[in-house]
């Protein structure tokens, strides 16, 4: 069957239009998606079995949107299992025995706030890219790639650069000789 030409370029232009939609939704620039409306195998951590305590009075206050006793930690259970002190991880404050390297990492002062400044930077990557790039989609590619691409830094330059400075660079292998 013919079909016009108009016919099909509208179709086209259609189609075109079609695929333009959808902006205003947080971007993501990794091609793997969850399409199904399922829950997420990973996420899901069975509960620790229900014990009955020795002594009912003995228990803890609760705390309505805390930690339970059946909860698992995979952080403890982990540090237990490889015979550390579990207790550790349940610490609200920096331990003592870290104390020196928390202070020789802030010697220069820290931004409490810098996580969130950093994210409000990618999200603002993210979204500008988005909005660039109008075959996102169509053609191969990875998107996540493609979007930090400006960001890299060049290993072998970088270490050309120190090196010219004079700074040590023991991991890395020796500069090629020259004949």
């Amino acid at each position: 069957m013919w079909m016009p030409r108009q016919t099909v370029l509208m179709l086209m232009a259609a189609a075109l239009v079609a695929g333009c939609g959808g902006r205003d939704r947080e971007v993501s620039l990794t091609k793997l998606r969850n399409t199904s409306n399922g829950p997420d195998e990973f996420s899901i951590i069975p509960s620790k079995p229900l014990e009955m305590p020795e002594d009912v009075a003995a228990l803890p206050a609760p705390t309505p949107g805390g930690a339970n006793r059946t909860d698992q930690n995979p952080l403890a259970d982990g540090v237990a299992a490889l015979g550390g002190n579990a207790a550790v991880t349940q610490a609200e404050a920096p331990s003592a025995a870290n104390a020196g390297l928390l202070a020789h990492a802030t010697r220069y002062g820290r931004d409490p706030g810098v996580r969130q400044a950093l994210a409000a930077e990618d999200r603002e990557i993210r979204n500008r890219y988005g909005n660039v790039n109008i075959l996102r989609g169509i053609l191969p590619g990875d998107d996540y790639v493609q979007a930090y691409e400006r960001q890299w830094l060049d290993a072998h330059n970088e270490e050309r650069r120190l090196r010219r400075a004079g700074v040590r660079t023991p991991a890395a292998p020796p500069p090629p000789t020259r004949r």
